[in-house]
């Protein structure tokens, strides 16, 4: 008879049901095993990957040399003007040039970094796991310069399904943070900090969700910040990324589009925000341990232009 299937056919549409069925059960959310989020400093990695590479202007060389497996030097030089303040809408420039010498300490459990440079400032950074979910991070400087010294310590501990930091700095600096994964995409977190050389204080909420294809992230203070930033993930090699910040307190606004661009031996990174400032970053691979740098930014708005070019080796 028309409309029905013959004896002894598949019902294709009762096996898709079926078939649909089983795969929501499967997709059920365990909220007992949720991953564990990334740190609440890191939140918007992707796009600041995106976004924000270390641009800079002039000649820069830098030099690592291994002595075992763990232990490092390295050299660094180099040449380019310095950006003076100007009340004007012109940017002051003057030539400057300095050496920086380095030495490292890379450690599955414990990591050694310090620098010295012949403007008189000397930097150092630790990072030690004291347990497997317990771990402590300090950074200090020393300067000739006047409030330009100073040092924090951080200890970050990592649960199952949380992060939490807590943070102590010169200046009577306190700070607080948390961030809890809410489904396997889904995390939410907050912090507080008080600054008592400045009697200032402020609490800020944030959120973040991620796939395989794309990361969002949102984040509000007291302080007046309003920020969001999206990373879609077009294939394994091209991301695009745009981030957007906001003060409602000075009323203040800034947004950015970027790309990040990974060839075979070359990793292209750029952006244009709407300060009508333009900028790109590439690092080319020449050989093993010989990398070529090239740094170029403009700024429509204040007529300053920024080119630079650098070597590493090691």
């Amino acid at each position: 008879m028309a409309g029905f299937p013959p004896p002894g056919a598949t019902i294709l549409g009762d096996d898709a049901a079926e078939k649909k069925i089983d795969e929501v059960g499967k997709k059920k959310v365990d909220y007992f095993n949720l991953p564990c989020p990334i740190p609440f400093e890191e939140l918007q990695r992707e796009a600041i990957m995106s976004l924000k590479p270390e641009l800079f202007e002039g000649m820069r060389f830098d030099f690592t040399k291994g002595l075992n497996p763990k232990f490092s030097l390295s050299h660094s030089v180099f040449m380019g003007p310095m950006e003076l303040p100007s009340q004007g809408a012109e940017t002051l420039k003057i030539p400057t040039a300095h050496y920086e010498f380095g030495a490292n300490f890379i450690d599955p459990k414990l990591m050694l970094i310090g620098r010295v440079l012949t403007d008189g400032r000397l930097t150092a950074r630790v990072k030690c796991d004291l347990t497997d979910d317990l771990s402590l991070k300090a950074n200090a400087q020393l300067s000739n310069e006047p409030n330009m010294s100073h040092g924090m310590i951080n200890f970050d501990y990592k649960g199952k399904d949380y992060r939490t930091q807590l943070q102590l700095g010169d200046g009577s600096l306190f700070g607080a943070s948390y961030i809890q994964s809410i489904t396997p995409h889904l995390s939410l977190g907050g912090e507080v900090f008080w600054a008592g050389q400045h009697l200032k204080s402020g609490v800020g909420y944030a959120a973040r969700y991620e796939n395989d294809k794309m990361v969002a992230t949102g984040q509000v203070a007291s302080t007046g910040m309003i920020a969001m930033s999206y990373v879609q993930k077009v294939s394994e090699k091209v991301s695009l990324a745009t981030d957007f910040m906001y003060n409602y307190l000075s009323r203040d606004v800034t947004a950015s589009v970027g790309y990040d661009y990974i060839l075979r031996q070359a990793r292209l990174r750029g952006k244009l925000d709407s300060n009508g400032c333009a900028s790109a970053f590439l690092e080319e691979r020449l050989n093993m341990g010989l990398n070529f740098v090239l740094s170029a930014e403009i700024d429509h708005k204040k007529s300053d232009y920024k080119f630079g070019f650098g070597l590493t080796v090691g």
